[in-house]
């Protein structure tokens, strides 16, 4: 609460936050919802509320619950599409009557290429980097998708919220102007923003 005191006392009108995934299903898997972790959530809305104070949620900020990692290889396995999918419509059930700003998955292409190619994020993978990265960003993006078609056809009538992806992008420029750096620049951005 002092955070959001803090937050309120500078004036601003929004925040947002990510809800850990593990604090609503420990395993990830969808098979048993901590109440303690709604609750701790709902707390959060609701006292941002009472400030004045429009709650962002971002779905997934990089915190993959661990047995989804050891269990099934996280990211790596299609399954996690599924999974994802119930947490979010937990999320979506619990704290959507206030929620109205909803990310489902903070920049990707750093969780694919810093977890799965360089190994420096979590998992801290770095072995097969020519394939795994593309299969990360895949899944994800087959997660966001899902995440936002559960949301649109379940909620945003009743709910009346949006929803979408954020993206984190180094901006290229050609080092020339002819057609060799023109579309080196652009495959850049293509990488960075093609989500």
């Amino acid at each position: 609460q002092e955070d959001i005191d803090l937050i309120s006392k500078l004036g601003f009108d929004a925040y947002r936050f990510s809800v850990s995934w593990s604090r609503i299903f420990p395993d990830g898997l969808g098979s048993k919802v901590n109440e303690e972790g709604i609750i701790f959530y709902n707390n959060i809305i609701n006292y941002l509320l009472k400030k004045g104070i429009q709650p962002y949620e971002t779905l997934y900020h990089w915190d993959l619950p661990l047995h989804l990692d050891e269990s099934m290889g996280g990211w790596l396995n299609k399954q996690i599409v599924q999974y994802f999918t119930i947490y979010a419509d937990t999320c979506f059930a619990s704290f959507g009557d206030r929620v109205k700003n909803w990310i489902t998955i903070n920049e990707p292409l750093q969780t694919a290429v810093n977890g799965y190619a360089m190994g420096v994020f979590a998992p801290g993978r770095h072995e097969n980097s020519s394939t795994e990265p593309y299969l990360v960003a895949h899944h994800q993006i087959l997660a966001h998708a899902a995440a936002v078609s559960l949301y649109r056809s379940k909620y945003k009538d009743k709910q009346g919220g949006q929803i979408g992806l954020v993206v984190d992008c180094e901006w290229a420029e050609p080092n020339s102007d002819n057609i060799e750096d023109k579309l080196a620049a652009a495959r850049r951005l293509d990488f960075q923003l093609g989500w």
